[in-house]
C-alpha cells in the first residue's frame, strides 16, 4: 500500500500510541517537514524526545512520548492564512482560547501561530495540536 502523505501517517501513529499510553513510537519513514514539525511539538512539550537512526539508506524516527498529546493531525487542504485570520482557524481547529498550537509555514521556516502573530507573517497551515 502506497502512503501519499508521510506527515499525515506520522501524526496519525503519534496519535494511536499516545491514546494506547505507550512511551515510544517509531516512525519507518521519515522526511525534513516530519523532523521540523517534531522540532516544534518537542518545543511545546508535547514528546520528549526524538531521535533519528539511519540504518543503510533508511533513516527511522524513534519518539519519547509523554501523554500530553490529546489529538494531532495535518490540516487539509494546506489553507494560506493572513494574520487577520488566524482566530478564524483557531476556533476551527483547535478547542479552546488559548490551548493548542497550529503549526504553520512561513518564509522563515515552520513556526507556531504565537510566533507568527509576532513576527507579523502569514504562512500555509501544516498541523495542529494539543
Amino acid at each position: 500500500m502506497a502512503l501519499n502523505d508521510p506527515l499525515a501517517n506520522a501524526l496519525s501513529k503519534i496519535n494511536q500510541f499516545e491514546k494506547l499510553g505507550r512511551q515510544e513510537c517509531a516512525l519507518t519513514r521519515s522526511s525534513s517537514i516530519i523532523k521540523e514539525v517534531l522540532g516544534v511539538l518537542k518545543s511545546f512539550e508535547y514528546i520528549s524526545d526524538y531521535s533519528v537512526s539511519k540504518e543503510g539508506a533508511k533513516e527511522s524516527i524513534i519518539i519519547k512520548l509523554n501523554g500530553s498529546i490529546n489529538e494531532c493531525g495535518v490540516i487539509k487542504p494546506r489553507f494560506a492564512i493572513k494574520l487577520h485570520e488566524f482566530d478564524k482557524f483557531e476556533k476551527r481547529y483547535l478547542p479552546a482560547e488559548g490551548m493548542g498550537i497550529l503549526i504553520l509555514s512561513t518564509v522563515d521556516g515552520l513556526s507556531d501561530q504565537k510566533k507568527a502573530r509576532e513576527k507579523k507573517t502569514g504562512g500555509r497551515l501544516i498541523a495542529y495540536c494539543y
